[in-house]
């Protein structure tokens, strides 16, 4: 009887331990999904709050990208400054010397730009894991900066008052037509400092052809959006200004055409950096991570630009990167001399 009873209870055990393990292996699977939950929640609460951008897209394209951006992070409040990229330098300086830069994201004109801002220790380094399907020449190697978009510097031309229409940049110098150009200042728009850099160093252009233009009575006015206004309302009969301008106002009907000329064009792309101070690091990451994704991407087609990132097509009525020739220039050339352009320029054209 008592070995009957001994191996009851040796059973009866075993059946208690074996139960106990199933229980535990049940009861940690079953916390598991918990466990992922509770992560995902974390990061969604992380990814909130304030973000300050700096930016000189126009105001309609800001818009459209914010609501994109927080259809994916809702708790983001994202507040933006918009400008030519020269007075949004000149803001962040201020906020500088009065001890601290208010930006979390800048979203600006062009490399050289950046380069400035990474020579004064003002830009954070992050490697979005969505540089990988950036071309590498539009990424800093350091991680402070990604081009987001190509944006071409092109001519626009009147149509009513051109009848046929150019191929070169050198139409704007062309004695038949004197008054009949306009261009946007380098001391107001980055993309504008940018092309004087560029082509003051082009074998073809240089300060000749840029004083041609002054003696060819060429205006020179704030921005391009002013540009494409003189062109589009017929006040002036050849622009030089960014692409994605002309197309969006030739697909309203205005009577402009753009004309990718045969010596090539400058080219910026409008690079996204976090700033080395930001007060919001996770929502700042999530912002650049938004703009450089396919997605992101694809809502920047929408609007209207040529994507920077490979396998996203430009949208209608703009040309990719590999259907014209770039002009361009040593970055290290062009940041280093930025000022003396811009000052060079001044005493070719005034103020």
């Amino acid at each position: 009887m008592l070995k009957k009873r001994s191996l009851i209870t040796m059973s009866l055990a075993a059946l208690l331990i074996f139960s106990g393990c199933g229980a535990n292996t049940q009861s940690t699977s079953g916390q598991e999904p918990v466990k992922e939950e509770t992560a995902a929640e974390d990061t969604a609460e992380a990814v909130a709050g304030k973000l300050s951008f700096y930016t000189s897209q126009p105001e309609e394209d800001i818009t459209k990208l914010v609501a994109a951006f927080n259809t994916k992070y809702p708790d983001v409040t994202l507040e933006s400054f918009r400008s030519g990229t020269e007075e949004v330098i000149a803001k962040i300086q201020a906020e500088k010397q009065a001890g601290k830069v208010q930006a979390d994201v800048l979203l600006l004109a062009d490399s050289v730009t950046f380069e400035g801002l990474k020579k004064q220790d003002l830009l954070a380094s992050y490697q979005s894991p969505e540089v990988k399907s950036i071309p590498v020449q539009f990424v800093d190697p350091d991680g402070t900066y990604s081009g987001t978009k190509i944006i071409a510097t092109i001519l626009a031309v009147n149509t009513q008052k051109v009848t046929t229409l150019p191929t070169s940049w050198q139409v704007l110098a062309a004695a038949e037509n004197k008054d009949a150009g306009i261009m946007p200042s380098p001391i107001y728009s980055g993309a504008a400092a940018y092309n004087i850099g560029v082509l003051s160093r082009t074998d073809g252009f240089g300060w000749d052809f840029l004083n041609s233009l002054k003696a060819n009575n060429i205006t020179v006015i704030k921005g391009n959006g002013a540009v494409l206004k003189a062109v589009a309302s017929g006040e002036k009969g050849y622009g030089m200004v960014v692409d994605f301008m002309v197309a969006r106002e030739k697909a309203k009907g205005s009577q402009v055409e753009l004309v990718y000329p045969t010596e090539g064009v400058p080219v910026i792309t409008e690079p996204i950096a976090i700033m080395k101070d930001s007060a919001n690091e996770a929502a700042a990451k999530a912002f650049v991570d938004f703009v450089l994704s396919e997605e992101g991407q694809k809502v920047a087609a929408e609007i209207g630009y040529t994507p920077i990132r490979e396998g996203v097509p430009a949208p209608a009525g703009l040309k990719s990167s590999i259907e014209f020739n770039i002009l361009s220039s040593d970055i290290a050339v062009l940041t280093e001399n930025r000022e003396a352009d811009k000052k060079q320029f001044i005493e070719v054209f005034g103020e």
